[in-house]
Protein backbone atom coordinates (compact mmCIF):
# COMPACT_ATOMS: atom_id res chain seq x y z
CA UNK A 1 0.00 0.00 0.00
CA UNK A 2 1.37 3.40 -0.96
CA UNK A 3 1.15 6.06 1.71
CA UNK A 4 1.98 9.67 2.50
CA UNK A 5 1.20 12.31 5.07
CA UNK A 6 -1.21 13.87 2.58
CA UNK A 7 -3.06 12.42 -0.38
CA UNK A 8 -4.10 15.17 -2.82
CA UNK A 9 -6.91 14.19 -5.18
CA UNK A 10 -6.45 15.97 -8.51
CA UNK A 11 -3.44 17.65 -10.13
CA UNK A 12 -5.26 20.76 -11.27
CA UNK A 13 -3.52 23.98 -10.36
CA UNK A 14 -5.32 24.13 -6.99
CA UNK A 15 -4.31 20.58 -6.15
CA UNK A 16 -0.72 21.35 -7.11
CA UNK A 17 -0.72 24.52 -5.00
CA UNK A 18 -2.00 22.57 -2.00
CA UNK A 19 0.57 19.84 -2.56
CA UNK A 20 3.40 22.37 -2.76
CA UNK A 21 2.38 24.12 0.46
CA UNK A 22 2.10 20.85 2.34
CA UNK A 23 5.49 19.77 1.03
CA UNK A 24 6.89 23.12 2.18
CA UNK A 25 5.67 22.22 5.68
CA UNK A 26 7.71 19.04 5.58
CA UNK A 27 4.87 16.65 4.78
CA UNK A 28 5.25 13.77 2.38
CA UNK A 29 2.73 14.32 -0.43
CA UNK A 30 1.22 12.02 -3.04
CA UNK A 31 -1.03 13.48 -5.78
CA UNK A 32 -3.45 11.20 -7.64
CA UNK A 33 -4.57 12.53 -11.03
CA UNK A 34 -7.40 10.93 -13.01
CA UNK A 35 -6.05 11.90 -16.44
CA UNK A 36 -2.68 11.36 -18.12
CA UNK A 37 -1.76 15.03 -17.65
CA UNK A 38 -1.25 17.49 -14.78
CA UNK A 39 -2.74 20.96 -14.79
CA UNK A 40 -6.47 20.46 -15.17
CA UNK A 41 -7.64 23.56 -17.06
CA UNK A 42 -4.13 25.07 -17.18
CA UNK A 43 -2.63 23.29 -20.16
CA UNK A 44 -1.38 23.93 -23.69
CA UNK A 45 -1.07 21.83 -26.82
CA UNK A 46 -0.88 21.73 -30.61
CA UNK A 47 -4.46 20.99 -31.64
CA UNK A 48 -5.09 23.13 -34.75
CA UNK A 49 -2.14 23.03 -37.15
CA UNK A 50 1.62 22.35 -36.96
CA UNK A 51 3.46 25.22 -35.31
CA UNK A 52 0.34 26.77 -33.73
CA UNK A 53 0.32 26.43 -29.94
CA UNK A 54 -3.05 26.75 -28.18
CA UNK A 55 -3.89 27.22 -24.53
CA UNK A 56 -6.48 24.51 -24.24
CA UNK A 57 -8.73 26.01 -21.57
CA UNK A 58 -7.70 29.02 -19.47
CA UNK A 59 -5.42 31.56 -21.06
CA UNK A 60 -4.90 35.12 -19.76
CA UNK A 61 -4.05 35.38 -16.06
CA UNK A 62 -4.54 38.73 -14.32
CA UNK A 63 -5.49 37.02 -11.06
CA UNK A 64 -2.66 34.52 -11.39
CA UNK A 65 -0.12 37.27 -11.98
CA UNK A 66 -1.39 39.32 -9.01
CA UNK A 67 -2.16 36.39 -6.69
CA UNK A 68 -0.20 36.49 -3.43
CA UNK A 69 -0.65 32.72 -3.29
CA UNK A 70 1.15 32.01 -6.57
CA UNK A 71 3.69 34.77 -6.02
CA UNK A 72 4.63 33.22 -2.68
CA UNK A 73 5.59 30.00 -4.48
CA UNK A 74 8.35 31.68 -6.51
CA UNK A 75 7.44 29.94 -9.74
CA UNK A 76 9.88 32.13 -11.64
CA UNK A 77 12.63 29.98 -10.13
CA UNK A 78 11.08 27.04 -11.99
CA UNK A 79 10.86 28.59 -15.44
CA UNK A 80 7.68 30.69 -15.37
CA UNK A 81 7.99 34.00 -17.23
CA UNK A 82 5.22 36.42 -18.19
CA UNK A 83 4.57 38.50 -21.28
CA UNK A 84 1.93 41.02 -22.37
CA UNK A 85 0.05 41.97 -25.51
CA UNK A 86 0.39 45.66 -26.50
CA UNK A 87 -3.19 46.28 -25.30
CA UNK A 88 -4.87 44.48 -22.44
CA UNK A 89 -8.46 44.34 -23.66
CA UNK A 90 -10.63 45.81 -26.40
CA UNK A 91 -14.42 45.65 -26.44
CA UNK A 92 -15.77 45.97 -29.97
CA UNK A 93 -19.25 47.47 -30.21
CA UNK A 94 -21.74 46.27 -32.84
CA UNK A 95 -21.56 49.74 -34.43
CA UNK A 96 -17.80 49.47 -34.89
CA UNK A 97 -16.61 51.59 -31.96
CA UNK A 98 -14.02 50.22 -29.57
CA UNK A 99 -13.09 50.76 -25.92
CA UNK A 100 -9.59 49.71 -24.90
CA UNK A 101 -7.66 49.13 -21.68
CA UNK A 102 -3.94 49.69 -21.98
CA UNK A 103 -1.46 49.41 -19.13
CA UNK A 104 -0.57 53.01 -19.94
CA UNK A 105 -3.31 54.82 -18.02
CA UNK A 106 -3.22 57.80 -20.36
CA UNK A 107 -4.05 55.58 -23.34
CA UNK A 108 -7.01 54.01 -21.55
CA UNK A 109 -8.24 57.48 -20.59
CA UNK A 110 -7.95 58.62 -24.20
CA UNK A 111 -10.02 55.66 -25.38
CA UNK A 112 -12.80 56.35 -22.89
CA UNK A 113 -12.78 60.09 -23.47
CA UNK A 114 -14.00 59.38 -27.00
CA UNK A 115 -17.26 58.04 -25.54
CA UNK A 116 -18.05 60.99 -23.28
CA UNK A 117 -16.08 64.05 -22.17
CA UNK A 118 -14.74 63.45 -18.70
CA UNK A 119 -14.95 59.65 -18.79
CA UNK A 120 -11.18 59.39 -19.06
CA UNK A 121 -10.81 61.23 -15.76
CA UNK A 122 -13.61 59.15 -14.25
CA UNK A 123 -11.70 56.00 -15.16
CA UNK A 124 -8.60 57.45 -13.49
CA UNK A 125 -10.63 58.26 -10.38
CA UNK A 126 -11.93 54.69 -10.24
CA UNK A 127 -8.41 53.37 -10.71
CA UNK A 128 -7.01 55.61 -7.97
CA UNK A 129 -9.71 54.28 -5.63
CA UNK A 130 -8.74 50.73 -6.60
CA UNK A 131 -5.05 51.35 -5.95
CA UNK A 132 -5.83 52.55 -2.44
CA UNK A 133 -7.26 49.14 -1.52
CA UNK A 134 -5.95 46.71 -4.14
CA UNK A 135 -3.46 44.80 -2.00
CA UNK A 136 -5.84 44.48 0.92
CA UNK A 137 -8.72 43.59 -1.42
CA UNK A 138 -6.80 40.79 -3.11
CA UNK A 139 -5.73 39.39 0.23
CA UNK A 140 -9.30 39.65 1.47
CA UNK A 141 -10.66 37.82 -1.56
CA UNK A 142 -7.99 35.13 -1.73
CA UNK A 143 -7.75 34.10 1.92
CA UNK A 144 -10.03 31.83 3.98
CA UNK A 145 -13.43 33.11 5.04
CA UNK A 146 -13.95 35.14 7.19
CA UNK A 147 -11.08 37.39 6.03
CA UNK A 148 -10.80 39.25 9.33
CA UNK A 149 -7.26 40.63 9.23
CA UNK A 150 -7.30 41.87 5.65
CA UNK A 151 -10.88 43.08 5.96
CA UNK A 152 -9.82 45.22 8.92
CA UNK A 153 -7.00 46.61 6.77
CA UNK A 154 -9.53 47.74 4.14
CA UNK A 155 -11.66 49.43 6.80
CA UNK A 156 -8.64 51.23 8.25
CA UNK A 157 -7.63 52.57 4.86
CA UNK A 158 -11.10 53.72 3.82
CA UNK A 159 -12.66 54.65 7.14
CA UNK A 160 -16.23 53.82 8.09
CA UNK A 161 -17.86 55.91 5.37
CA UNK A 162 -15.55 54.75 2.61
CA UNK A 163 -15.97 51.13 3.67
CA UNK A 164 -19.74 51.40 3.49
CA UNK A 165 -19.54 52.93 0.03
CA UNK A 166 -17.23 50.10 -1.07
CA UNK A 167 -19.64 47.53 0.41
CA UNK A 168 -22.47 49.11 -1.56
CA UNK A 169 -20.42 49.00 -4.75
CA UNK A 170 -19.74 45.31 -4.27
CA UNK A 171 -23.48 44.65 -4.30
CA UNK A 172 -24.26 46.57 -7.50
CA UNK A 173 -25.04 45.01 -10.84
CA UNK A 174 -22.51 45.90 -13.50
CA UNK A 175 -25.13 48.01 -15.31
CA UNK A 176 -25.79 50.07 -12.18
CA UNK A 177 -22.11 50.36 -11.37
CA UNK A 178 -21.26 51.53 -14.86
CA UNK A 179 -24.08 54.07 -14.96
CA UNK A 180 -22.86 55.57 -11.68
CA UNK A 181 -19.23 55.73 -12.74
CA UNK A 182 -19.38 56.83 -16.39
CA UNK A 183 -21.41 59.08 -18.67
CA UNK A 184 -20.63 57.14 -21.86
CA UNK A 185 -20.81 53.49 -22.86
CA UNK A 186 -17.11 52.70 -23.03
CA UNK A 187 -16.23 52.21 -19.37
CA UNK A 188 -19.45 50.35 -18.64
CA UNK A 189 -18.93 47.94 -21.54
CA UNK A 190 -15.36 47.21 -20.51
CA UNK A 191 -16.55 46.21 -17.05
CA UNK A 192 -19.67 44.42 -18.31
CA UNK A 193 -17.67 42.24 -20.69
CA UNK A 194 -15.34 41.35 -17.83
CA UNK A 195 -18.30 40.49 -15.60
CA UNK A 196 -19.55 38.07 -18.25
CA UNK A 197 -16.41 35.99 -17.84
CA UNK A 198 -18.64 34.58 -15.08
CA UNK A 199 -22.20 33.31 -15.47
CA UNK A 200 -23.74 36.57 -14.19
CA UNK A 201 -25.88 38.92 -16.25
CA UNK A 202 -25.38 42.70 -16.40
CA UNK A 203 -28.49 43.04 -14.21
CA UNK A 204 -27.49 40.65 -11.44
CA UNK A 205 -26.70 41.99 -7.98
CA UNK A 206 -23.05 41.51 -7.12
CA UNK A 207 -22.01 41.18 -10.76
CA UNK A 208 -20.37 44.57 -10.83
CA UNK A 209 -17.56 43.51 -8.52
CA UNK A 210 -16.28 40.96 -11.04
CA UNK A 211 -16.21 43.48 -13.85
CA UNK A 212 -14.58 46.12 -11.66
CA UNK A 213 -11.98 43.66 -10.33
CA UNK A 214 -10.87 42.30 -13.71
CA UNK A 215 -10.87 45.73 -15.37
CA UNK A 216 -8.83 47.32 -12.59
CA UNK A 217 -6.40 44.40 -12.50
CA UNK A 218 -6.01 44.90 -16.24
CA UNK A 219 -5.13 48.53 -15.69
CA UNK A 220 -2.75 47.78 -12.85
CA UNK A 221 -1.04 44.60 -14.03
CA UNK A 222 -2.35 43.85 -17.50
CA UNK A 223 -3.70 40.44 -18.44
CA UNK A 224 -0.41 38.60 -18.96
CA UNK A 225 0.23 35.14 -20.37
CA UNK A 226 3.08 32.74 -19.61
CA UNK A 227 5.84 32.72 -22.19
CA UNK A 228 5.41 29.39 -23.95
CA UNK A 229 1.79 28.90 -22.99
CA UNK A 230 -0.43 28.13 -20.01
CA UNK A 231 1.36 24.81 -19.58
CA UNK A 232 4.32 26.71 -18.13
CA UNK A 233 2.33 27.45 -14.95
CA UNK A 234 1.63 23.76 -14.52
CA UNK A 235 5.19 22.76 -15.40
CA UNK A 236 6.53 25.15 -12.76
CA UNK A 237 4.16 23.83 -10.08
CA UNK A 238 5.07 20.23 -10.89
CA UNK A 239 8.81 20.94 -10.94
CA UNK A 240 8.60 22.74 -7.61
CA UNK A 241 6.64 19.92 -6.02
CA UNK A 242 8.97 17.20 -7.27
CA UNK A 243 11.98 19.18 -6.07
CA UNK A 244 10.47 18.96 -2.59
CA UNK A 245 9.89 15.24 -2.82
CA UNK A 246 6.24 15.26 -3.85
CA UNK A 247 4.98 12.54 -6.16
CA UNK A 248 2.24 12.46 -8.81
CA UNK A 249 0.53 9.32 -10.07
CA UNK A 250 -1.34 9.73 -13.39
CA UNK A 251 -4.29 7.77 -14.80
CA UNK A 252 -5.34 7.20 -11.20
CA UNK A 253 -8.98 8.29 -10.78
CA UNK A 254 -10.06 8.19 -7.15
CA UNK A 255 -13.17 6.10 -6.57
CA UNK A 256 -13.72 6.66 -2.89
CA UNK A 257 -12.41 8.42 0.20
CA UNK A 258 -11.67 5.77 2.82
CA UNK A 259 -13.25 6.76 6.13
CA UNK A 260 -13.08 5.14 9.56
CA UNK A 261 -14.72 6.50 12.70
CA UNK A 262 -15.53 9.71 10.87
CA UNK A 263 -11.94 10.34 9.77
CA UNK A 264 -10.47 10.30 6.26
CA UNK A 265 -7.80 7.61 6.29
CA UNK A 266 -6.91 7.60 2.60
CA UNK A 267 -8.47 6.90 -0.78
CA UNK A 268 -9.21 4.04 -3.14
CA UNK A 269 -8.01 4.27 -6.75
CA UNK A 270 -8.39 1.46 -9.29
CA UNK A 271 -9.07 -0.87 -6.40
CA UNK A 272 -5.80 0.04 -4.68
CA UNK A 273 -5.87 1.75 -1.27
CA UNK A 274 -3.62 4.72 -0.59
CA UNK A 275 -3.05 5.62 3.06
CA UNK A 276 -3.09 9.26 4.21
CA UNK A 277 -1.52 9.67 7.64
CA UNK A 278 -2.56 13.28 8.16
CA UNK A 279 -4.99 14.58 5.50
CA UNK A 280 -6.83 14.02 2.25
CA UNK A 281 -7.09 17.21 0.20
CA UNK A 282 -9.52 17.11 -2.73
CA UNK A 283 -9.29 19.30 -5.83
CA UNK A 284 -12.59 18.05 -7.25
CA UNK A 285 -16.04 19.71 -7.56
CA UNK A 286 -18.22 19.69 -4.45
CA UNK A 287 -20.93 17.31 -5.75
CA UNK A 288 -18.31 14.78 -6.84
CA UNK A 289 -16.47 14.98 -3.53
CA UNK A 290 -19.46 14.63 -1.25
CA UNK A 291 -21.87 12.47 -3.21
CA UNK A 292 -19.46 10.23 -5.13
CA UNK A 293 -16.21 10.00 -3.14
CA UNK A 294 -17.57 10.33 0.40
CA UNK A 295 -21.19 9.15 0.19
CA UNK A 296 -24.29 10.04 2.14
CA UNK A 297 -23.48 7.68 5.00
CA UNK A 298 -20.82 10.06 6.31
CA UNK A 299 -22.67 13.31 5.70
CA UNK A 300 -25.27 15.26 7.68
CA UNK A 301 -28.67 14.86 5.99
CA UNK A 302 -29.05 18.64 5.66
CA UNK A 303 -25.79 18.84 3.69
CA UNK A 304 -27.07 16.29 1.20
CA UNK A 305 -30.31 18.26 0.87
CA UNK A 306 -28.40 21.50 0.29
CA UNK A 307 -26.24 19.87 -2.39
CA UNK A 308 -29.42 19.27 -4.38
CA UNK A 309 -29.55 23.07 -4.79
CA UNK A 310 -25.89 23.46 -5.81
CA UNK A 311 -25.85 25.38 -9.08
CA UNK A 312 -23.27 25.00 -11.80
CA UNK A 313 -22.12 27.90 -13.91
CA UNK A 314 -22.93 27.86 -17.63
CA UNK A 315 -21.60 25.42 -20.19
CA UNK A 316 -18.81 26.52 -22.51
CA UNK A 317 -17.92 26.01 -26.15
CA UNK A 318 -14.30 26.86 -26.98
CA UNK A 319 -12.78 26.99 -30.45
CA UNK A 320 -9.12 27.36 -31.39
CA UNK A 321 -8.04 28.47 -34.86
CA UNK A 322 -4.77 28.58 -36.73
CA UNK A 323 -4.92 31.77 -38.83
CA UNK A 324 -2.31 32.18 -41.56
CA UNK A 325 -2.09 35.95 -41.20
CA UNK A 326 -2.93 38.59 -38.64
CA UNK A 327 -6.61 39.15 -38.01
CA UNK A 328 -8.28 41.45 -40.57
CA UNK A 329 -10.07 43.64 -38.03
CA UNK A 330 -12.30 46.39 -39.41
CA UNK A 331 -11.41 48.49 -36.39
CA UNK A 332 -7.62 48.48 -35.95
CA UNK A 333 -8.10 49.11 -32.21
CA UNK A 334 -8.49 45.33 -31.82
CA UNK A 335 -5.22 44.48 -33.54
CA UNK A 336 -3.00 44.89 -30.48
CA UNK A 337 -5.35 43.47 -27.85
CA UNK A 338 -4.57 40.16 -26.22
CA UNK A 339 -8.25 39.77 -25.36
CA UNK A 340 -11.17 41.02 -27.45
CA UNK A 341 -14.83 41.09 -26.39
CA UNK A 342 -17.27 41.24 -29.28
CA UNK A 343 -20.81 40.55 -30.31
CA UNK A 344 -22.87 42.83 -28.06
CA UNK A 345 -23.40 46.23 -26.48
CA UNK A 346 -24.81 46.45 -22.95
CA UNK A 347 -28.39 45.66 -23.92
CA UNK A 348 -27.10 42.88 -26.14
CA UNK A 349 -25.25 41.39 -23.16
CA UNK A 350 -28.46 41.47 -21.15
CA UNK A 351 -30.35 39.70 -23.95
CA UNK A 352 -27.56 37.14 -24.29
CA UNK A 353 -27.60 36.42 -20.55
CA UNK A 354 -31.40 36.20 -20.55
CA UNK A 355 -31.29 33.52 -23.24
CA UNK A 356 -28.91 31.46 -21.13
CA UNK A 357 -31.07 31.94 -18.03
CA UNK A 358 -34.13 30.64 -19.88
CA UNK A 359 -32.28 27.60 -21.26
CA UNK A 360 -32.19 29.00 -24.79
CA UNK A 361 -29.26 29.09 -27.21
CA UNK A 362 -28.26 32.68 -28.06
CA UNK A 363 -28.49 33.14 -31.81
CA UNK A 364 -25.97 36.00 -31.75
CA UNK A 365 -23.52 35.03 -29.00
CA UNK A 366 -21.21 37.28 -27.03
CA UNK A 367 -17.62 36.11 -27.51
CA UNK A 368 -14.44 36.28 -25.50
CA UNK A 369 -11.57 36.03 -27.95
CA UNK A 370 -7.83 35.67 -27.40
CA UNK A 371 -5.04 36.61 -29.81
CA UNK A 372 -2.31 34.43 -28.40
CA UNK A 373 0.45 35.24 -30.86
CA UNK A 374 -0.19 38.94 -30.30
CA UNK A 375 0.39 38.30 -26.59
CA UNK A 376 3.25 35.79 -26.98
CA UNK A 377 4.91 35.60 -30.41
CA UNK A 378 6.06 32.05 -29.76
CA UNK A 379 2.53 30.70 -30.17
CA UNK A 380 2.71 30.59 -33.98
CA UNK A 381 4.90 31.56 -36.95
CA UNK A 382 5.61 35.25 -37.51
CA UNK A 383 2.79 37.08 -39.26
CA UNK A 384 0.16 34.51 -38.21
CA UNK A 385 -2.21 34.22 -35.27
CA UNK A 386 -3.06 31.47 -32.82
CA UNK A 387 -6.63 32.45 -32.01
CA UNK A 388 -9.25 31.18 -29.59
CA UNK A 389 -12.75 32.14 -28.62
CA UNK A 390 -15.31 30.84 -26.21
CA UNK A 391 -18.94 31.53 -25.42
CA UNK A 392 -21.47 30.16 -22.98
CA UNK A 393 -24.42 27.86 -23.41
CA UNK A 394 -27.08 26.76 -20.91
CA UNK A 395 -25.85 24.05 -18.56
CA UNK A 396 -27.38 20.81 -19.85
CA UNK A 397 -26.66 17.15 -19.45
CA UNK A 398 -26.26 16.55 -23.18
CA UNK A 399 -25.59 18.49 -26.36
CA UNK A 400 -26.09 17.02 -29.80
CA UNK A 401 -22.99 17.39 -32.02
CA UNK A 402 -25.09 19.15 -34.67
CA UNK A 403 -26.14 21.75 -32.10
CA UNK A 404 -22.51 22.41 -31.23
CA UNK A 405 -21.52 22.63 -34.91
CA UNK A 406 -24.31 25.14 -35.54
CA UNK A 407 -23.18 27.27 -32.61
CA UNK A 408 -19.57 27.23 -33.81
CA UNK A 409 -20.86 28.61 -37.11
CA UNK A 410 -22.59 31.41 -35.18
CA UNK A 411 -19.36 32.16 -33.36
CA UNK A 412 -17.42 32.36 -36.60
CA UNK A 413 -20.10 34.60 -38.11
CA UNK A 414 -19.75 37.06 -35.21
CA UNK A 415 -15.99 37.19 -35.75
CA UNK A 416 -16.47 37.58 -39.50
CA UNK A 417 -18.69 40.62 -38.90
CA UNK A 418 -15.81 42.38 -37.19
CA UNK A 419 -12.97 40.82 -39.20
CA UNK A 420 -14.17 40.26 -42.80
CA UNK A 421 -12.17 37.54 -44.51
CA UNK A 422 -11.28 35.80 -41.27
CA UNK A 423 -12.81 32.46 -42.29
CA UNK A 424 -10.79 32.14 -45.47
CA UNK A 425 -7.54 32.63 -43.54
CA UNK A 426 -8.18 29.71 -41.18
CA UNK A 427 -5.87 26.74 -41.81
CA UNK A 428 -6.82 24.65 -38.80
CA UNK A 429 -9.51 24.46 -36.15
CA UNK A 430 -10.23 22.58 -32.92
CA UNK A 431 -13.58 22.56 -31.13
CA UNK A 432 -14.11 21.70 -27.47
CA UNK A 433 -17.79 21.12 -26.76
CA UNK A 434 -18.98 21.00 -23.14
CA UNK A 435 -18.68 17.21 -23.25
CA UNK A 436 -15.16 17.45 -24.70
CA UNK A 437 -14.14 19.74 -21.87
CA UNK A 438 -15.38 17.31 -19.25
CA UNK A 439 -13.66 14.44 -21.05
CA UNK A 440 -10.35 16.32 -21.00
CA UNK A 441 -10.81 17.47 -17.40
CA UNK A 442 -13.47 15.72 -15.27
CA UNK A 443 -13.73 18.79 -13.03
CA UNK A 444 -15.20 20.83 -15.92
CA UNK A 445 -18.60 19.23 -15.41
CA UNK A 446 -20.81 19.92 -18.41
CA UNK A 447 -18.31 22.51 -19.61
CA UNK A 448 -18.62 24.62 -16.44
CA UNK A 449 -15.38 26.54 -15.92
CA UNK A 450 -15.97 28.06 -12.49
CA UNK A 451 -16.70 25.10 -10.23
CA UNK A 452 -20.18 26.48 -9.61
CA UNK A 453 -22.10 29.68 -10.20
CA UNK A 454 -20.60 33.05 -9.26
CA UNK A 455 -24.02 34.25 -8.07
CA UNK A 456 -24.10 35.87 -4.63
CA UNK A 457 -26.16 33.03 -3.15
CA UNK A 458 -23.23 30.65 -3.72
CA UNK A 459 -20.31 32.81 -2.62
CA UNK A 460 -18.30 33.47 0.57
CA UNK A 461 -19.73 31.46 3.50
CA UNK A 462 -22.40 30.08 1.14
CA UNK A 463 -19.88 28.36 -1.17
CA UNK A 464 -20.43 25.61 -2.15
CA UNK A 465 -23.50 25.46 0.11
CA UNK A 466 -24.54 27.14 3.38
CA UNK A 467 -22.30 26.24 6.34
CA UNK A 468 -19.38 25.09 4.15
CA UNK A 469 -17.64 28.38 3.46
CA UNK A 470 -14.25 27.05 4.45
CA UNK A 471 -12.00 24.23 3.25
CA UNK A 472 -12.95 22.01 6.20
CA UNK A 473 -15.57 19.32 5.58
CA UNK A 474 -17.84 17.30 7.90
CA UNK A 475 -15.33 14.45 7.61
CA UNK A 476 -12.31 14.93 9.84
CA UNK A 477 -8.99 15.19 7.97
CA UNK A 478 -10.76 15.73 4.62
CA UNK A 479 -10.42 19.16 3.00
CA UNK A 480 -11.81 20.70 -0.17
CA UNK A 481 -9.37 22.59 -2.38
CA UNK A 482 -11.24 23.05 -5.65
CA UNK A 483 -12.91 26.06 -7.26
CA UNK A 484 -16.19 24.85 -5.74
CA UNK A 485 -14.79 26.25 -2.48
CA UNK A 486 -14.29 29.89 -1.53
CA UNK A 487 -13.24 32.08 -3.34
CA UNK A 488 -14.24 30.16 -6.47
CA UNK A 489 -13.06 30.02 -10.07
CA UNK A 490 -10.03 31.59 -11.67
CA UNK A 491 -6.38 30.63 -11.77
CA UNK A 492 -5.10 32.13 -8.52
CA UNK A 493 -4.50 29.09 -6.32
CA UNK A 494 -6.57 30.36 -3.37
CA UNK A 495 -8.77 27.24 -2.89
CA UNK A 496 -5.65 25.08 -2.96
CA UNK A 497 -3.90 27.34 -0.49
CA UNK A 498 -6.94 27.43 1.78
CA UNK A 499 -7.20 23.64 1.70
CA UNK A 500 -3.54 23.20 2.63
CA UNK A 501 -3.75 25.79 5.39
CA UNK A 502 -6.81 24.09 6.86
CA UNK A 503 -5.02 20.73 6.85
CA UNK A 504 -1.98 22.22 8.56
CA UNK A 505 -4.14 24.01 11.13
CA UNK A 506 -6.02 20.82 11.94
CA UNK A 507 -2.74 18.96 12.33
CA UNK A 508 -1.38 21.58 14.71
CA UNK A 509 -4.58 21.46 16.76
CA UNK A 510 -4.40 17.66 16.88
CA UNK A 511 -0.85 17.66 18.22
CA UNK A 512 -1.43 20.50 20.70
CA UNK A 513 0.37 20.88 23.97
CA UNK A 514 0.00 17.23 24.88
CA UNK A 515 2.09 16.28 21.87
CA UNK A 516 4.83 18.88 22.02
CA UNK A 517 7.37 16.08 22.17
CA UNK A 518 6.21 14.52 18.96
CA UNK A 519 8.01 15.26 15.72
CA UNK A 520 7.07 14.12 12.25
CA UNK A 521 9.64 12.25 10.19
CA UNK A 522 8.22 11.07 6.91
CA UNK A 523 5.26 8.81 7.56
CA UNK A 524 5.88 8.04 11.23
CA UNK A 525 5.44 9.92 14.48
CA UNK A 526 8.40 9.49 16.83
CA UNK A 527 8.50 10.62 20.45
CA UNK A 528 11.51 12.52 21.70
CA UNK A 529 13.02 11.13 24.86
Amino acid sequence: MQSADAIVVGAGHNGLVAANLLADAGWSVLVLEATPHPGGAVRSGYVTAPGYLSDLFSSFYPLGFASPVLNHLGLGDHGLRWTHAPDVLTHLFPDGRAATINRDLARTMESLEAFAPGDGQKWKNAYDEWLSVSDAMLNTILTPFPPVRHGVSVVRRLGAGGSLRLARRLLLSVREMGSEMFAGDGGTLLMAGCALHTDLSPEEAGGGVYGWLLAMLGQQYGWPVPVGGAQRITDALVARLEQRGGRIVYDAPVERVLIARGKAMGVLSAGEPYRAYRAVVADVPAPALYLDLVGERWLPPRLVEDLAHFRWDGATVKVDWAVRRKMPWKNPAAAGAGTVHLGADLNGLTRYAAKLATDEVPQHPFLLLGQMTTADPGHSPEGTESLWSYTHLPHRGHWDPDEIAAHVERMESVIEEHAPGFKQEVVGRNVFSPADMQSENPSLVGGALGGGTAAAFQQLFLRPIPSLGRADTPVDRLFMASSSAHPGGGVHGAPGSNGARAALARDRALLGDAYRGVISTGNKLIYKS
